[in-house]
């Protein structure tokens, strides 16, 4: 019993630590910042913004110019 106990509450943690990351993914996040400078997608990475879970995308812009776009993990928005 205590076993099935300590189960439900891990799933219970993960599934509260989840949703931060959940609504937006790397690619649809790659995919937002890419309309906003169009070019190659260098990295997609996790940070936060304004005390946000948010992606960090590097685009290399046809110009040559590395642009760093910030894209709320929740929304979708572009933050930075």
């Amino acid at each position: 019993m205590k076993s099935l106990v300590a189960q439900s509450l891990c799933a219970v943690l993960i599934s509260a630590a989840v949703p931060a990351w959940a609504d937006i993914g790397r690619d649809e996040a790659a995919a937002v910042a890419q309309r906003v400078a169009a070019g190659r997608i260098l990295s997609v990475d996790k940070t936060e913004a304004a005390g946000r879970p948010a992606w960090r995308v590097k685009v290399l812009t046809g110009q040559g110019e590395v642009r760093v776009i910030l894209i709320d993990a929740a929304t979708g928005r572009v933050v930075g």
